[in-house]
């Protein structure tokens, strides 16, 4: 089974039968606690936040985003903006997050739903094209980001870096399922057929969203099924199906 390295749970010891203490050792009563209610109010908010980010860095990049354009977008000061990351790299931090958890709920775990093999390939490649098509309007932040941040050593290329190493890992792990399953040939090298899947991927990005050449879907399609027909066992184009 496909282990996804980046979900990490983490449990969190609460200790309710301390008192909470202020800066002078005094208990601190009910009324000066922070409410759950408000506390839950700033979570959402800050959700909020970062979906509006995500949406607006598919249009103009991480590199674009700032808390003056988001503040205006949410309708909010720059201050209630700024309070809730503390600074812009940490705001772009949180948007590779969320766009990577947003891509693993609708590519990486559907895909986890079918057989080990090349239907799980499949299933991955087919989940990712299906995202890529709304990408190809809306903008890839992993593609854009790769773009402005391939030079550029920090946290938020780390960030970025990070999710996208995670995710080629799992396709990787995905194909070497598959040879262990018996549908690819013994000949096959798993990294080549993961390397070839991606550069399918990114080649569409290029034609269908940059160069607006009609057909580019169906050509990634074609290349999918070639890839299947190069490495696979005899009768591994039905076993993908």
């Amino acid at each position: 089974m496909v282990q996804n390295s980046t979900v990490v749970l983490f449990s969190t010891l609460v200790l309710m039968s301390l008192p909470v203490l202020s800066d002078d050792a005094t208990p601190v009563t009910e009324l000066e606690r922070p409410s759950s209610r408000s506390m839950h109010k700033g979570q959402q908010t800050k959700q909020a936040i970062v979906q509006a980010a995500v949406t607006l860095s598919t249009q103009v990049g991480l590199e674009g985003l700032s808390i003056g354009s988001l503040a205006e977008l949410m309708h909010m000061s720059k201050s209630g903006v700024f309070a809730h990351f503390g600074s812009r790299e940490e705001l772009q931090i949180s948007v590779i997050r969320e766009y990577f958890a947003s891509f693993e709920q609708e590519v990486f775990y559907p895909a986890m739903k079918a057989p080990q093999g090349l239907p799980r390939v499949r299933a991955l490649f087919d989940n990712w094209m299906k995202r890529v098509a709304v990408e190809i309007q809306s903008g890839c932040i992993f593609i854009s980001g790769a773009v402005e941040f391939d030079d550029r050593p920090g946290p938020v290329r780390e960030a970025l870096a990070s999710s996208v190493q995670t995710w080629l890992q799992a396709l990787y792990r995905a194909v070497v399922l598959a040879k262990q399953c018996g549908h690819l040939t013994q000949e096959a090298d798993e990294q080549q057929v993961a390397f070839e899947i991606h550069a399918l991927i990114l080649a569409l990005h290029y034609e269908a969203r940059f160069l607006k050449n009609p057909g580019s879907l169906a050509r990634a399609n074609r290349g999918f099924a070639d890839i299947v027909a190069r490495y696979g066992v005899p009768g591994a184009a039905e076993i993908s199906v």
